[in-house]
């Protein structure tokens, strides 16, 4: 049952997304490359960060939630981070040029930093207006508020699963921050329902549960921006955390005739691809015409089995000096 209903949001989603692909006069996104593929979902964010907000508003508003409302802020928030998102993967995907031999990948780990701006200037607002709000008498929020935010939870944690998994499948840094903007919403959501709840069941008294509830959220934004900022930093600094990918590198080089060992290996992430360093040993009595053809052998293979490699550096090394 549950893999038949993850199979049915990931439908869900990809028709979403396939509408959008129709109404924007592209192609069907099955077809697209990895960075269009992004583009894509970036999209799917910003198009429903914007009509959750506006729900949210006015059923705050009308509800007589601040919780909801907060939740509208982040979602608000949530819609400027998703248009730099898009312009992000947008410029990342441009080829490399003269001054840009490397390609303009490193553009999506910065709007990640700005990401993580947004998500933490929305997390202060919540919490000072919470604190605003408790020190405010006021009512007690509307019942029906409990529905609209239980739909709202279901749809936004749906997003991030499929946002993150997108964002997964094309290696791109900025995608998977926005996801977690989805997370972010689910859970002030989340919260948002247990504050009413609280209010509603305890009445008099506890008017305010809904404003706690707000201020745990926005806690809860903070150690999301964190989580969101920290592999955004290793791949500007060059981290070195690609080890999985480092293996299959290394495997990949051995199946080649003529290669004895591999050396250092470096791996570089410049938006949704990789760059690579390799060493290879090789006879120390060989040509060099002969080394220059079993780099290329390496090069080629490594490429091909590894397509979300863009450029394999190789250094020869002899066995024997």
């Amino acid at each position: 049952m549950l893999i038949q209903k993850q199979g049915n949001d990931t439908l869900f989603f990809n028709r979403f997304v396939t509408a959008i692909c129709i109404a924007s006069n592209t192609t069907d996104p099955l077809e697209l490359d990895k960075n269009q593929k992004a583009i894509r979902t970036a999209i799917f964010s910003l198009i429903s960060n914007a009509l959750l907000a506006a729900i949210k508003f006015v059923g705050g508003i009308l509800g007589n939630s601040y919780a909801l409302i907060a939740d509208a802020i982040e979602s608000t928030t949530d819609v400027f981070s998703s248009l730099l998102v898009l312009f992000g993967l947008k410029y990342a995907s441009r080829p490399p040029d003269e001054n840009h031999p490397y390609g303009h990948g490193k553009a999506e780990p910065l709007i990640t930093f700005a990401v993580v701006c947004f998500l933490l200037i929305s997390a202060t607002i919540i919490f000072t207006e919470s604190i605003h709000n408790i020190q405010t008498p006021h009512t007690t929020p509307h019942p029906y508020t409990l529905f609209l935010l239980l739909g709202i939870i279901l749809f936004k944690e749906i997003s991030f699963r499929f946002v993150h998994r997108k964002g997964k499948e094309t290696n791109s840094t900025s995608l998977q921050a926005d996801a977690w903007h989805h997370r972010s919403d689910a859970i002030t959501s989340l919260m948002a329902f247990i504050g009413i709840s609280i209010a509603l069941i305890f009445g008099k008294g506890f008017e305010t549960a809904d404003d706690w509830a707000a201020m745990a959220a926005s806690l809860f934004i903070v150690y999301n921006a964190f989580q969101i900022f920290r592999p955004a930093l290793g791949e500007i600094m060059d981290e070195h955390f690609h080890h999985d990918l480092i293996d299959d590198i290394r495997k990949v080089a051995h199946s080649v005739s003529g290669v004895l060992e591999t050396e250092k290996c470096y791996v570089r992430k410049t938006g949704m691809q990789y760059f690579v360093d390799l060493h290879l040993v090789v006879n120390g009595k060989l040509s060099v015409a002969e080394g220059h053809f079993i780099a290329h052998e390496v090069k080629d293979r490594i490429m091909a089995e590894l397509p979300d490699i863009t450029d394999v550096l190789i250094h020869i090394e002899p066995d024997t000096f």
